[in-house]
Parts: C-alpha cells; sequence; structure tokens
C-alpha cells in the first residue's frame, strides 16, 4: 500500500518498447526499469500516456503491470493508470492492477466522451469504493475533453478520495489554487507533468514530476528535484 512520506520527487511514466512486430519487449521493459531505478527516480508510473496504453491490450497492460511491480522489487513504488473510456472499463483495470500489487493507481476523467464534474466526482468515489487502492488523479484534459477543476479535486482530496494530483493541464494558475487548497492535508501530493516547467512547479509548492523525457535522462531530472528540494533555485533553473 502507498505510504504518503514516499510519494515524492521524479516518477517517469514508463514507455513501453515494442518489439518490431508490435508485441511488448518485456525484456527491454525490465532493463528501462533498472535503469530508471539505478538513476534514482523515486517511483514509477507504469501505463501512463507516454506508455501508449490506450494502445495496448489488456494482456499487455496486465503485463506491464506485473513487469513494473516484479522489477521494482520494492526498491521504489510503483503506480498503474487505469484510465478508460467508463467507470466500469475503469474498475476492471482497477482489478488487473489489485491483482499485479501496484502500490497505487493513476486516474483520469473517463475519456472520449466528456463529463461534468458532479459526474466525475461519482466516477472517482466509486473506483475508489471498488478498487480500493490510493488514487491519484490526473488531469488531462486535452485527452479527456473536460478539467479537473480546482474545487472538484479539493473535495475529493479532503474526503480522502484521492491522495494526490498529476497536473498535466498547464492550466498553471489552477495547479496553484489545488497546491494551496491543499496545504492543510499533509498526506496530500502534488504533480507537474510539465518536463520543461519543473523548477516552477516546485517553487510553487508541487511534490514532484513526472517526466517522459525522464526515460531518456532520468538523473538530469533526480539532479534538478534535488536542487529544488535544497534550495538551490538559481542551479536548478540552470539545470531545467
Amino acid at each position: 500500500m502507498l505510504e504518503p512520506q514516499k510519494l515524492h520527487g521524479v516518477i517517469p511514466p514508463v514507455v513501453s518498447p515494442m518489439h518490431p512486430d508490435g508485441r511488448l519487449d518485456d525484456e527491454s521493459l525490465q532493463r528501462l526499469i533498472n535503469f530508471l531505478i539505478e538513476s534514482g527516480v523515486h517511483g514509477l508510473f507504469a501505463l501512463g500516456s507516454t506508455s501508449e496504453f490506450a494502445a495496448l491490450t489488456d494482456a499487455e497492460r496486465r503485463q506491464s503491470m506485473r513487469t513494473a511491480v516484479q522489477t521494482a522489487a520494492g526498491r521504489v513504488l510503483v503506480l498503474a493508470g487505469i484510465m478508460e473510456t467508463s467507470t466500469a472499463r475503469v474498475i476492471q483495470q482497477g482489478q488487473y492492477a489489485s491483482e499485479a500489487d501496484v502500490d497505487g493507481v493513476v486516474l483520469a476523467a473517463p475519456y472520449y466522451a466528456p463529463n461534468s464534474q458532479r459526474e466525475i466526482i461519482g466516477h472517482f468515489r466509486l473506483v475508489r469504493r471498488e478498487v480500493g487502492l490510493p488514487i491519484m488523479a490526473y488531469d488531462i484534459p486535452a485527452m479527456v475533453k473536460v478539467k479537473l477543476e480546482p474545487r472538484t479535486l479539493i473535495t475529493l482530496a479532503e474526503e480522502g478520495t484521492i491522495v494526490g494530483l498529476k497536473d498535466s493541464s498547464g492550466a498553471w494558475e489552477q495547479f496553484r489554487d489545488v497546491i494551496v487548497g491543499t496545504r492543510h492535508l499533509p498526506n496530500f501530493r502534488t504533480f507537474t507533468g510539465s518536463e520543461l516547467l519543473v523548477d516552477v512547479a516546485l517553487l510553487m509548492g508541487a511534490h514532484g514530476v513526472v517526466p517522459g523525457i525522464g526515460n531518456v535522462v532520468p538523473g538530469e531530472y533526480v539532479r534538478l528535484y534535488e536542487l529544488a528540494r535544497s534550495g538551490q533555485w538559481a542551479e536548478a533553473a540552470c539545470l531545467q
């Protein structure tokens, strides 16, 4: 189960290596995961947008989760994306994640058809009840057609439905509203999905970053995070 104090830092969204014939390359995935961990990352995000999860079969998604957990072997936490087009399909993915023994799941609003904020709140609550794993909300309106509004996220955080947020919305004012609005919740964590403004997000009070480019240069992002954590903002800005 996810321990709040471990949810911080650099958590790359792991890419999905593929064979030329389109099959998931499990051996390469294991090598990549070991490379990321040896580079000092604080966690792994399997089946995020960078993994092209929507193009994978259910069997490949389950394999990705199992490989991430087994290869990490407790060295870092493992989060798994369970994004889908409906609540029922999300719950099914969540059951796969539970069977794989991930530490937590990452969940956006259902994609393809837009939903109201009220519907989104109900979606998150039902998934939390049925799946039982800690949920990190994923705000990516470009892909799901709707923004997770600050009030929605704060409500879900205050009631314990979600334990964190990955913000890939590009709406920095609203991201700041969530950071400020959840400061009274010591176990809630906020992450930016921006690879180019990590120092800015950390200065605002975010707890970490989920960088796609971190698959290639994880050590640089770890160094950037460490500089920011130690208050060396000028040096962090130069590295950024």
